[in-house]
């Protein structure tokens, strides 16, 4: 039996070799790159232009839509001026956050509105978002019409819906009294109109656009679950409502945080309702219908409405705040 040498594979560098470069790509198993592989491509004066227009233009839309006004409001907070004439501007102090606090009649009334929105989102809104969250979890017929039917109201502006609950609520023709059988009488209750039920009625009504909102935040956070947790509550157990609230919603903790900020945000700028019921007055005071009266008001006093969009300001900023403190120490930590 004959037996043939085998030849040593000559080095890359060497002409004919075997493990020579094919068509600029290295041999598998050698690690080496070609000079175009290795080197890193610089950024041409056309992809700079282009990177600077994607990051420049938002910048500048946000800086003189968001930033510049804010800066302008707090700077007007601290000066009398009745907005006609800049030569009119003349330094107040804190008079204005003064006047506000001590004197101003609808304020604290309005902070205990927003308070009661507050109460009513987190305690009826939001369970009433997670229950028909659960709910449509459960692959039941149809699940994919009812998310629609729920979620159609977050795509409204509160304006419309603020709208539609006034056919709703109308003392005459609506047909909430229609169905007490109480339209057209004595007896039919003013909805809008009486100071002592009006914010109840207003709070249902952005209850119906808010629960569909959290409904589809909470949708996704259940089906990021792990399924494996489900079936070891199982196993040990466990029964549907004890696994979801030992093991499902601890899960769900960065939703449940985006809800909480989000629940809080709409308490604080809730306005579209009100001032479409009637312009944020007898019964329903709110800090952010207080600050349009008095910025485009028929008494217009700029200190007074720049006073108070800077409590709103502050007072919005503490839950964001909070909420990116939380997220990017758990974040530096890992």
């Amino acid at each position: 039996m004959s037996t043939t040498a085998e030849k040593p594979a000559a080095p890359d560098s060497e002409p004919g070799a075997v493990g020579r470069t094919i068509a600029g790509k290295s041999r598998p198993g050698t690690g080496r790159r070609s000079g175009k592989a290795g080197r890193v491509r610089r950024l041409t004066r056309r992809d700079k232009f282009i990177l600077a227009i994607m990051v420049g233009v938002p910048t500048l839309i946000q800086l003189l839509l968001v930033w510049l006004p804010t800066l302008f409001s707090i700077a007007l907070s601290f000066t009398r001026w009745n907005g006609l004439d800049l030569k009119d501007i003349k330094a107040a102090g804190t008079d204005n956050y003064r006047y506000v606090v001590q004197d101003y009649p609808p304020f604290w009334p309005a902070i205990q509105h927003n308070v009661l929105w507050l109460v009513f989102l987190a305690l009826i809104a939001t369970p009433l978002g997670l229950l028909l969250a659960v709910l449509l979890d459960q692959k039941i017929r149809g699940s994919k019409i009812y998310q629609s039917i729920f979620f159609t109201p977050v795509m409204l502006s509160l304006a419309l819906i603020g709208i539609i609950w006034q056919l709703f609520y109308n003392r005459d023709s609506g047909l909430l009294n229609y169905l007490l059988g109480t339209a057209g009488t004595p007896q039919a209750v003013d909805w809008f109109g009486n100071s002592n039920v009006n914010i109840w009625a207003a709070m249902v009504a952005a209850t119906w656009r808010h629960a569909g909102y959290v409904m589809i935040l909470y949708l996704a956070g259940l089906k990021g679950v792990d399924p494996s947790l489900k079936e070891a509550a199982s196993i040990d157990g466990a029964n549907a409502a004890q696994t979801f609230f030992r093991i499902v919603f601890p899960a769900m903790r960065p939703v449940n945080i985006v809800i909480v900020v989000i629940t809080i945000i709409e308490s604080l700028r809730a306005f579209d309702i009100v001032y479409v019921i009637n312009r944020g007055t007898n019964g329903l005071e709110l800090i952010s219908a207080l600050v349009i009266q008095n910025l485009i008001g028929e008494g217009q006093v700029i200190g007074v409405g720049s006073s108070l969009a800077v409590i709103l300001l502050v007072i919005s900023l503490i839950p964001i705040v909070f909420y990116l403190i939380r997220t990017f120490g758990k974040e530096s930590k890992a």
